[in-house]
């Protein structure tokens, strides 16, 4: 039966790469504008760790009320659908990361001054929530990819970038490209993994609709946008040290084969696992490179 500290090791594998990694970029980005500021950094993080530990929270309630989740899934169980905790107890719990993101989100708005990140903390939020929460959850409507490059690329490392140089540079933009296709091929590996039980349970994520190779193609195409965008970081700064985030195709390499071999089950939580390690590597990458002057 599946225990807190089973789903907490799990959580952190989808959490850690998925939060760190946008702020790593983003402060990378912000060191080559000659604006680091670590304050505003920290704060950047406990947002992005409180929000994705909140969305693990919320679609564990979410996909656990609906029945989505089975006891006998393959890799991490969930805690509502293994009935390792309760619903009403996990859904306080997205909540109350909810609420540390919005302290930590105004305190950079104070800091900062910009009070329209109000209304992209909001966004945040709602955007969480109904990935898989309410009466039409967009997760279900093969819309999370869309979701996760649009807050866990996009606005995670733009923001990081911005809150600390007030702007968004062209960099931080590629950056931002980079971190959110390597976000999205690990939601891709995930549902990939469950595709079976996703098409039982009527979840119609965006890997239902391609099927099983097509899926696997978003992949590497994913991984060739990665390629691409930490490239253009390099041209447009000058900073060619910056190239250093490739190195997140080397653990990734065997991984690739695999998955375009036709791996299936336990094989694909270790995909899953060093494309979240891949990510870390392409953002600290990054944030080595872009700190090198040129």
């Amino acid at each position: 039966m599946t225990t807190m500290a089973d789903w907490v090791e799990g959580a952190r594998l989808r959490t850690l790469p998925a939060a760190v990694s946008p702020v790593l970029a983003g402060t990378g980005a912000a060191v080559a504008a000659g604006a680091f500021r670590p304050v505003q950094a920290v704060l950047a993080l406990v947002v992005a760790l409180a929000l994705q530990v909140g969305v693990n929270y919320a679609n564990d309630y979410s996909d656990g009320i609906r029945g989505t989740d089975s006891a006998e899934r393959v890799g991490p169980q969930r805690l509502v659908g293994s009935g390792a905790a309760t619903a009403a107890t996990v859904k306080r719990a997205a909540f109350g990361c909810f609420g540390l993101a919005g302290v930590a989100g105004l305190a950079l708005v104070i800091l900062t001054q910009q009070w329209w990140l109000l209304a992209v903390g909001v966004a945040c939020v709602l955007a969480a929530w109904y990935y898989t929460g309410g009466k039409h959850p967009y997760g279900y409507l093969g819309l999370g990819e869309v979701f996760v490059f649009v807050f866990f690329g996009l606005v995670a490392v733009c923001g990081t970038t911005y809150v600390q140089v007030g702007a968004v540079t062209l960099p931080s933009l590629f950056a931002a490209i980079a971190i959110g296709a390597l976000a999205c091929a690990i939601l891709v590996t995930n549902n990939l993994r469950d595709l079976d039980t996703d098409i039982i349970a009527g979840k119609h994520t965006l890997e239902t609709r391609l099927g099983d190779r097509g899926s696997r193609l978003l992949f590497v195409a994913l991984l060739v946008v990665t390629v691409l965008a930490v490239v253009a970081v390099a041209a447009t700064t000058g900073r060619w040290w910056s190239l250093l985030g490739l190195a997140f195709v080397v653990p990734l390499a065997g991984p690739t084969r695999a998955l375009l071999a036709g791996a299936t089950g336990l094989p694909l939580v270790r995909v899953l696992k060093l494309t979240g390690i891949a990510e870390l590597i392409a953002a600290a990458g990054l944030l080595v490179g872009l700190s090198i002057p040129v």
